[in-house]
This record gives structure tokens, sequence and C-alpha cells, in this order.
């Protein structure tokens, strides 16, 4: 017994100083009461298509009244939603895209600044995030020049991109900077041009927006490809590099588990609803049958994938 005892008091100060250490990591009734943080990181994904990189930005997340929005058969659409574990108002992502060639930095969509209020808007914490700044950017292309596209061409009174040449479809500028259209455009409408008109003009002032009609090689391995529906311009950017490409299609699609499965379904947003609907059966077979990736502006970000097309449904492959 007298031998053992100086082990016991080992094992018992051991137990002691355990115990104080599980107390000390173990949070306190009043430590647990934290705050929710409520706002999301930057967020970017990059990738390589053949020597070119690819930074794929988040400008944040917006609802969107697909029920209300998309139209087509609207008891299909509302069981497509439901089967899809989808509500009337669908979280959708607005994702822009820089592609840096090693001689030139392109950012393909400007997001929405301040003009679509607090959920988006990221889009520069995200270039930031990913290693870049505003002031780096060459050219930035437009899909089309609706607010969630045009609107971060401006912080404030001053041009986000100083240095940048900012390229569009001469078609959308034609439509959206005219004051005669916007006059005669719907109530609900006015509010694109007035914001494409706000956050185009500056650069327009300083000799840096350069318009191109229909399909167009911009820079070198980068080509526009005209896909009007959406909008009068509306444009997909085509990025191609040793064999690989990566089609960048705007707002060809905005509901992915909707409109794949059905591409008769368009958008309130459509200015030219038929031509809208062409464009979604002509961009996905070509999608489907070459396999190149695509990169939309409303996917689930990262918004890059394949288009399937299996028993003559298309469906949409997220990139793993």
């Amino acid at each position: 017994m007298t031998k053992d005892r100086p082990i016991n008091l080992t094992r018992r100060s051991l137990l002691i100083a355990s115990c104080l250490c599980v107390g000390c990591v173990l949070p306190g009734p009043l430590l647990a009461n934290a705050p929710m943080i409520k706002s999301d990181a930057p967020q970017f994904f990059r990738l390589m298509v053949g020597d070119y990189e690819v930074t794929v930005l988040s400008d944040g997340k917006n609802p969107l009244a697909a029920l209300k929005l998309l139209k087509g058969d609207t008891s299909r659409i509302a069981h497509t939603l439901e089967s899809n574990f989808l509500g009337e108002q669908v979280e959708t992502s607005h994702n822009s895209f820089l592609v840096n060639t090693g001689d030139k930095l392109v950012l393909v969509d400007a997001g929405a600044g301040t003009l679509l209020g607090p959920h988006t808007g990221k889009l520069l914490s995200s270039l930031r995030a990913a290693g870049y700044w505003p002031e780096q950017i060459d050219e930035v292309y437009l899909t089309h020049l609706h607010t969630d596209h045009v609107g971060g061409l401006m912080s404030g009174d001053e041009k986000t991109f100083p240095n940048a040449v900012v390229r569009a479809d001469k078609r959308d500028t034609d439509y959206w900077l005219n004051e005669e259209n916007m006059r005669a455009a719907p109530a609900e409408t006015k509010r694109f041009f007035v914001a494409a008109m706000a956050s185009l003009s500056p650069y327009m002032k300083a000799g840096k927006l350069k318009t191109f009609e229909g399909g167009a090689d911009l820079v070198s391995g980068i080509r526009a490809h005209p896909a009007y529906g959406h909008t009068p311009g509306h444009t997909m950017y085509e990025v191609e590099s040793r064999q690989e490409k990566l089609l960048l299609w705007g707002d060809i699609v905005h509901v992915a588990a909707v409109q794949f499965a059905d591409p008769r379904v368009t958008i309130g947003y459509d200015i030219d609803q038929v031509e809208a609907e062409q464009e979604h059966w002509r961009v996905f077979e070509n999608a489907a049958k070459n396999r190149y990736m695509i990169g939309g502006a409303h996917l689930p970000f990262p918004g890059l994938g394949h288009v399937s097309n299996e028993d003559k449904t298309y469906s949409f492959i997220a990139l793993d």
C-alpha cells in the first residue's frame, strides 16, 4: 500500500488537471449565445481553360419570382419547381467571369453594383478576394445591358474599372441608351434604361465604350456570338485555348430546373419570347452535341457545367 501511494497521487493530479482542461474548453451558457452572421463571404472559383485562367466571381444571390416570371405551362412549371424542392421564389446566383489570357484581363459582366439592393453588389469583394484589383481590368464584355450586368460599372460617381474598355453589341447599346425608346417603354421597363444610361454614360464620355456587331473576334481566344431574344443584342462569349472551350452564355437560362427540362419556357424579362425560345433549343443542342463547358450568369454558383441530351431531354450537369 505504501508503494502504491505516489502512483495514486499522480493519478489524482492528472484527473484534476484533465477536469480543469475540459472546463476550459467547454463554453459556458453565456458564450453559446452568439449573434447570427447573416452575410456571405466573398466567393470565387478558378479553373483553367487551356492556357487561360478563368475565375468565377459571385456578385451575390437574389430571390427570383419564378412562378410569376417564367412563361409557359404554369401547372407544369409549378410541378417541376415542387419536384426539385423549389418554391415560387427561387434563390438565383449572379455570376461574372474573369478571363486572364496572359496578355489581357477580361471581365464578362460587371454585376449589379448598388442598383439591386443588399443581396447583390458583391463582385468587387469577390474580385479582391481572388487576388485582383479593379484597376487591373483591361476590358469588360457585357452580355447585355440589364441592371444586374451593368450596375457594377460605377462605384458612386466614379468608374469602377478606370482603365477598362467596355464592349457590347451595338444592337443593345442602340436600344437601351436611346431616350426615345425609354419614353415609349412600359413603366416597369423604364428602370432598365435608366440603369444602363447611368452605368455606361461615363465610359462613353471617356471614349471607353466600344461596340461590335454580331459575331466578332475581340481579343485573342475570345469571340462574341449573338444570342438575341433576351435583349436585342444579347451576346455570348466563347473562350477557347488549346482546343478547350468555355461558352459564357449570359442569360440563356434563369431557372435551370425548369428551362433545361422544357426549353419552351421563357421569362418575362425576354424582349422577344419567340427568339429567346429558339436560342434555348439552338444553344442547348450545340452544347450537348459538342460537349464543351458552359458558364451561366444565373446558374447556381459557380455556374459551370455541361448540357446533356438523352432521350431528347436536356439536363444540366454541374461541374464536379
